[in-house]
């Protein structure tokens, strides 16, 4: 009896090896998973490449600016890449804490405090058991950042929730190029009404200084620290609240005596429609530093983002003289958000050529450029000119009906991939950096407006964007001997191109953008397209929008022909 219970646990073990040598080999080679060579001679693991058509599609301020309100992130700062340079901009309504406020008697306002956190993790605990932080989706990424300037300018424009041009309830679109409904709809004279001042040096014991309104990008926490007791010379100051790292800088507290404080009991402090007509928002513009800069990209919907402002107020009269209370006012920025892009591109994009393909795939983040892909127009079909080409790949695989309806398979296939690669000499040409370079494209049915079927099967990480949906949509693939330059893309459609033969599928066009965060793009969680003004055949992914990132590819009439982007299609065969 012992002796069968050990053989079972012998075999056991042995299957349990031989899984994981199988996961394995699965990932590392491509004919793993399906019956090959070696163990069958009724097969052939079989391959095959084809051409397709790819194209850029141009966005442009003139005619073909995209929508940027309701991304959920905001822009800020400047970014220089093989393009040229993109500066970031936003303005937010703002929306009130609490509304038909009582701010007492004798109102006096201490400060009034601007913070916008950085996306940022926690990295440990310093010498002193603190916590400390790195800070996250700043651009470039460096061990140092560029500081910027930052102008805050009082919104002088009413942003609509509904488009009065539009259907019934159909929400308001705002566009990068900073306009409305229409290109005739211009947002940019209202946008910087009265400049707000900022305290220079506003700093506690740590943070950033907002002297001459340069904004230091930093991993530093900001230490805020009780009054100091000017009695007790030899008490240090008690530490009251560490902030992790973000925008956070001091405004005079004048036009916040006159627009909040003294409206006490007035009509526009009563309610949030009243306050939006009477308050219109802010307007966060970002300018270089000797000509250098920094992009940020921020959640200014999180509940730490706000002005605050902290005042004093009389609470009664004493012998002694006036006893005060200290209180404060919030004002989120929201609800609506809009982002804008003013692009100087020393590299010029152009809508390319649909029917015949480009040379080359300019693809660039936020107001610049994705590409149209069309599977199976590539091939030359002089042996069979009575069929399309995708009717001819789909009869070497498939057995159709009468009415085109499958029936049976001809062709397994196991694998299918489209590989594009890294036009190198475009980048190198211009001293692109490679940290410039993005790690994620997206790929996505254009006509539908959603990701492809093998995004929702790609189980692969969900929870950190660099790692999600890697086997779907594959990681830039680096030269490491090249100072980590880019080489090339792989991005698996297998089970795309399963439906098109065995689901009856339509042959649809796809899409190509680079992506802040594949994450971003999952149809699940909401609307993940945006529009292009005076366009109706196509929009943007929001991943896209909200990255300045940029690439350029080798397209499928590339003049190095071993760099021509093709589709793969590995498969078994019946001998």
């Amino acid at each position: 009896m012992k002796k069968n219970k050990i053989a079972l646990q012998i075999l056991a073990f042995g299957l349990i090896a031989f899984t994981f040598i199988a996961c394995d080999e699965d990932y590392a080679t491509l004919e793993s998973d399906v019956i090959n060579n070696d163990i069958a001679t009724n097969f052939d693991i079989l391959s095959e490449k084809h051409n397709i058509i790819t194209y850029t599609k141009a966005l442009n301020p003139n005619d073909k600016p995209v929508q940027t309100n309701g991304l959920g992130l905001s822009t800020l700062g400047l970014y220089d890449d093989v393009y040229g340079r993109t500066t970031a901009s936003f303005v937010t309504q703002l929306s009130a804490s609490s509304y038909d406020p009582d701010f007492g008697d004798g109102t006096i306002i201490d400060s009034v405090v601007v913070t916008i956190p950085f996306f940022s993790t926690s990295t440990g605990f310093d010498d002193d058991g603190n916590v400390t932080y790195e800070v996250d989706s700043i651009l470039p990424k460096d061990d140092t950042y560029k500081s910027i300037k930052l102008r805050i300018f009082e919104n002088n424009y009413f942003i609509r929730d509904f488009d009065p041009f539009g259907d019934v309830n159909e929400s308001q679109a705002y566009y990068s190029n900073k306009t409305g409904s229409s290109a005739a709809e211009s947002l940019s004279a209202a946008l910087e009404g009265e400049e707000l001042i900022l305290i220079p040096d506003f700093q506690t014991s740590y943070g950033n200084g907002a002297t001459n309104n340069e904004i230091s990008i930093t991993d530093d926490v900001y230490v805020l620290e009780e009054a100091d007791d000017e009695d007790d010379e030899d008490t240090d100051p008690q530490v009251t609240e560490r902030i992790a790292p973000g925008i956070r800088v001091k405004l005079d507290p004048t036009f916040w005596q006159n627009k909040i404080i003294d409206k006490e009991g007035d009509a526009v402090l009563s309610n949030q429609n009243n306050f939006l007509n009477y308050f219109k928002g802010l307007y966060f513009k970002a300018e270089a530093i000797n000509n250098e800069g920094s992009f940020l990209i921020l959640d200014a919907s999180s509940s730490n983002a706000n002005i605050t402002i902290y005042y004093k107020k009389l609470t009664s009269a004493t012998d002694d003289g006036t006893d005060t209370d200290t209180s404060s006012y919030v004002l989120n920025f929201g609800p609506n958000r809009i982002n804008f892009y003013d692009n100087n591109f020393t590299t010029p994009i152009d809508s390319g050529e649909p029917t015949t393909g480009d040379s080359k795939i300019y693809l660039k983040g936020g107001e610049g450029s994705i590409a149209g892909i069309k599977l199976f127009n590539g091939e030359d079909l002089d042996d069979a000119p009575e069929l399309n080409t995708f009717e001819n790949f789909k009869n070497e695989f498939v057995v159709t009906d009468e009415d085109g309806k499958f029936v049976s398979s001809k062709r397994l296939v196991n694998e299918a991939n489209l590989v594009f690669y890294v036009d190198r000499n475009q980048l190198d040409m211009a001293n692109e950096v490679s940290d410039n370079e993005p790690n994620r494209l997206y790929l996505y049915d254009m006509d539908n407006k959603t990701p492809l079927i093998d995004y929702f099967l790609d189980a692969t990480n969900t929870s950190l964007p660099s790692f999600s949906k890697f086997s779907h949509l594959g990681i830039l693939e680096r030269d490491e001997s090249n100072d980590d330059k880019g080489v090339k893309y792989k991005l698996r459609i297998t089970e795309h191109i399963n439906n098109l033969l065995v689901r009856d599928s339509t042959n649809v066009e796809l899409g190509l953008a680079v992506s802040l965060s594949v994450n971003l793009e999952n149809s699940t969680l909401g609307l993940t397209q945006k529009k292009v003004q005076n366009s109706n055949d196509f929009t943007v992914p929001i991943g896209s929008i909200l990255t300045p990132r940029g690439t350029i590819l080798h397209g499928n009439s590339s003049e190095d022909e071993t760099k021509r982007v093709y589709l793969e299609i590995y498969y078994t065969e019946p001998n």
